[in-house]
């Protein structure tokens, strides 16, 4: 059995990629949430799945749900009010891997934190997301400046339309499209936990290929519920 750690197991994106892996009899998953009553219950009675509940900014609550893990799976988000809440939590899940033994991390983040977002897109990227982006890029920076074997993913805006279509770019490439599904992101890290010696220590751009321009298609009612993992 490979034993996977998910923290922040209620998102969006989580949820689906949750789904994707139990559909593998030989993976066993924690699910890492403040309240479990958003979870179905199909994943709450699965004999595959162990629920613990916590905060991602406590060390000690962390390690609780990350031991015994071969791998783990970082869906945590912040509020663009309370943004800088991810920097505590990247250093609590570096500190704790480290800890615990555990090398290896896929964590999710934004687009545009290296401002590699260019044009029209990008600034407005910048104007909408401010010091989110500023704080999610020093979270980052914990996670990369770790030993640990990390991807980070780094979606467009994201949708919730039922396709599995995107491109990657690589860190030092410009940023392409302006949105992607929630089931493309989690494919890709479906892919990444069941292959874990692919894009080891890397950071990765996902976007839907052909969405190029100043904004998404919905921008008029644009949000930053658009950017929830």
């Amino acid at each position: 059995m490979t034993a996977i750690t998910i923290l922040g197991a209620n998102g969006r994106i989580a949820r689906i990629a949750e789904g994707m892996l139990l559909e593998h009899n030989d993976i066993k998953l924690t699910l890492f949430v403040h309240h479990d009553n958003e979870l179905s219950e199909d994943i709450r009675n699965n004999a595959n799945v162990t629920i613990v509940k916590g905060d991602a900014k406590n060390p000690d609550d962390v390690l609780a749900a990350i031991e015994g893990a071969d791998e783990v799976y970082a869906n945590l988000a912040a509020t663009q009010d309370s943004s800088a809440d991810i920097i505590p939590m990247a250093k609590a899940v570096v500190d704790m891997m480290d800890k615990a033994g555990i090398k290896r991390l896929v964590w999710i983040s934004s687009l545009g934190i290296y401002n590699e977002v260019p044009g029209e897109f990008g600034a407005w990227n910048a104007n909408i997301l401010g010091d989110y982006l500023v704080n999610y890029r020093k979270a980052v920076d914990v996670i990369e400046a770790s030993d640990l074997d990390y991807t980070i993913i780094r979606p467009a805006w994201l949708t919730d339309k039922d396709e599995v279509d995107f491109e990657i770019t690589e860190k030092g490439e410009l940023f392409r499209g302006t949105e992607v599904s929630r089931k493309s992101v989690a494919s890709e890290v479906v892919k990444l936990l069941l292959n874990p010696d692919e894009e080891v220590r890397a950071s990765i751009g996902l976007d839907k290929p052909g969405t190029d321009g100043d904004k998404p298609e919905w921008y008029r009612s644009a949000s930053t519920e658009h950017l929830s993992e």
